[in-house]
């Protein structure tokens, strides 16, 4: 998972005056993430083919919390998961596999 200094590089942050702020972003992100995705198996997410994609979806939406912070603004709204949904309907096909693949291996 993304540390919070990974998350304060992506966003360009210098100084803690937001680290609560952003521990807890990335904490919902995960959460957000391995929900959307699937909970049975944690291993999952440390796998070298799903590692990469995890944690950019982390750090994507991680951002997008602290970027868009405000849910009151006189504009359009526009959808800030778009990188996000697209990576978790990936990781959810990968997902699905390796639990196709882990019930196959306990039925032989």
């Amino acid at each position: 998972m993304p540390t919070l200094d990974d998350l304060k590089l992506s966003l360009r942050l210098d100084g803690d005056d937001d680290d609560q702020l952003l521990t807890g972003y990335l904490n919902t992100a995960k959460s957000y993430i391995t929900q959307a995705v699937g909970t049975e198996s944690d291993s999952f997410y440390d796998d070298a083919s799903v590692v990469d994609l995890f944690n950019t979806a982390v750090l994507a939406l991680a951002s997008a919390y602290y970027n868009y912070r405000s849910s009151l603004i006189p504009t359009t709204a526009i959808s800030i998961n778009l990188p996000v949904d697209s990576i978790i309907g990936q990781l959810r096909g990968l997902y699905d596999l390796k639990m196709e693949a882990n019930t196959d291996g306990q039925s032989n």
